[in-house]
């Protein structure tokens, strides 16, 4: 179950920055150029797209790469993750993939059999 979430959440991760990049880039053509009535209108919250843009394929990323070694703190990233993008862009054609994958890598990690092993941090 951790090889499946980790390589899910990166997939999910790679997946979504694509989405982040066009969101992000959306948002900097808009203030750049202005609106173009009825084609291309400025989103309701620019900051929320730009942040979510940056922040929810990074927590994908970070957390399919730690999934292996900390399974329960890497499928409350993804989830978090799932949820910031799906909160940010909506479910659409564009977003399912990333979202799922992220979603079930969270799932899977959440439910990994054997519990993390205690360590030290430092």
């Amino acid at each position: 179950m951790r090889n499946a979430a980790m390589i899910l959440g990166v997939i999910a991760g790679l997946i979504g920055m694509v989405v982040g990049f066009f969101g992000y880039g959306f948002v900097e053509l808009i203030d750049q150029f202005g609106e173009i009535e009825g084609i291309a209108e400025q989103v309701d919250n620019p900051e929320l797209i730009q942040t979510a843009s940056i922040v929810a394929p990074l927590l994908a990323i970070v957390g399919g790469a730690m999934a292996h070694s900390r399974a329960l703190v890497a499928g409350i990233l993804l989830l978090i993750s799932a949820a910031g993008m799906y909160y940010a862009f909506g479910f659409g054609v564009f977003t399912m993939f990333p979202i799922a994958f992220a979603g079930v890598a969270g799932v899977l990690g959440l439910a990994a059999g054997k519990p993390d092993e205690p360590k030290a941090h430092f």
